[in-house]
């Protein structure tokens, strides 16, 4: 009995071990996954790597920038450093030319351009017969030069009777004539000083008109330097707003000589501008404004409204002392035209004679003083900085007709 017992266990027991064997081979259960590690924190974090960079070990030397070549094979261009940016020095403020005496000095500059108008003149005057012939020739030369008819008339007239009367003509008594009679025409009794100077106040207030093209904002910046050079301090007025280089153009020549500019938006009001201007110069305590005006002469009715309007607003603070009219001496008659149109506009106390020497037509002095009634205080002999000068009369007239 205990036999049977005995085979019916071991059967089952064989039975159970056979049966767990087809199962696990039908379906093996994954074993869990291992609890995580607990963090090492003395270890350095993991960083990435991309390629093969990720098979190097971490003691392994790392290569410089230098020495990682770029995908086209080309090594990295250097890192430039920013720029050290230094301080530029301060616009060094310049010391201008006196003007006692300046024409004087630029007189050879003056008779190189005026010396065929004089040199012809006294050989006509030199001939042995001074027929109606000569005489003709003699107007036609001062016309030439831009004279004007009835001054012309003027001294042809004064120089027969004077040659008639004397009866002899030595080339110094000749010479001596002849000056004479442009000096008479030119005017040494004309007050030819430029205003600056109001009684009992202070600014005194220079407005600069005349056409663009005339040299009408660099002549402004060179009146700056004339009127620092007799030692008066200056505020410049950027009142022609109309064309974009004019008020960079003044504060430049303002500033090489301690001159403040006050200047608004391009295409900005130009009385505005002037207003502005005058009163900072009150507020400075400056000697003297000087305003520098748009010039377009599309219609007078535009330019009169223009120059009326910056002339009304200034006089708001004080009258203006003086108001110069720029004129190109190498347009001759056509000046004139520009001068007219001008006069009718503001009232002119002065004239500025510009580029007077690239011109053998010295008598647009005589013409353009009898034009407007006003005398020439200023003419400008170069390019250079200190080529304006105060005009004289003697000064000029020898350089026209030499030593």
């Amino acid at each position: 009995m205990e036999t049977v017992i005995l085979a019916v266990v071991i059967a089952v027991v064989v039975l159970g071990a056979l049966g767990g064997l087809i199962v696990g081979s039908r379906r093996k259960k994954p074993l869990p996954p291992p609890p995580p590690a607990a963090p090492d924190i003395t270890a350095p974090p993991a960083e990435p790597h991309i390629g093969d960079e990720a098979e190097t070990p971490r003691d392994e030397p790392r290569r410089t920038i230098e020495e990682v070549d770029l995908p086209d094979g080309s090594a990295p261009a250097a890192v430039e450093e920013p720029p050290v940016v230094e301080e530029l020095p301060p616009t060094e403020i310049e010391v201008p030319e006196p003007t006692a005496g300046r024409l004087v000095r630029l007189r050879a500059r003056l008779s190189r351009s005026q010396n065929t108008l004089g040199k012809g003149l006294l050989a006509l005057l030199s001939r042995e017969h001074l027929d109606d012939d000569t005489w003709e020739e003699i107007e036609d030369t001062l016309l030439t030069a831009d004279v004007g008819v009835q001054p012309t008339q003027e001294l042809v007239d004064g120089l027969r009777e004077r040659v008639k009367v004397l009866g002899t003509r030595t080339p110094q008594e000749l010479r001596g004539l002849l000056r004479e009679e442009l000096l008479k025409l030119i005017g040494t009794d004309m007050d030819r000083v430029v205003k600056t100077e109001p009684e009992g106040r202070k600014p005194g207030i220079v407005m600069v008109v005349g056409v663009n093209g005339t040299g009408k904002t660099t002549t402004t910046g060179k009146l700056a330097r004339v009127l620092v050079a007799d030692g008066n301090s200056v505020v410049l007025g950027a009142a022609d707003t109309f064309r974009a280089a004019a008020a960079d153009q003044l504060q430049t020549w303002g500033e090489r000589v301690g001159a403040y500019t006050v200047r608004g938006p391009e295409g900005g009001d130009p009385a505005s501008v002037a207003f502005d201007a005058v009163k900072e110069g009150k507020e400075m305590g400056s000697d003297v404004v000087l305003i520098d005006t748009a010039g377009r002469l599309h219609t007078k009715t535009g330019l009169m409204d223009e120059l009326g309007k910056v002339k009304r607003v200034v006089e708001k603070h004080a009258p203006l002392d003086e108001v110069l009219l720029v004129l190109d001496a190498t347009t001759g008659q056509n000046g004139l035209v520009q001068a007219r149109v001008f006069a009718e506009v503001v009232d002119i106390t002065g004239i500025v004679l510009t580029k007077l020497d690239g011109t053998a037509k010295g008598g647009i002095v005589v013409a353009v003083q009898r034009e407007l009634g006003v005398p020439v205080k200023l003419v400008g002999l170069g390019e250079g900085a200190d080529d304006l000068a105060p005009f004289e009369p003697e000064a000029f007239v020898d350089a026209l007709i030499g030593e």
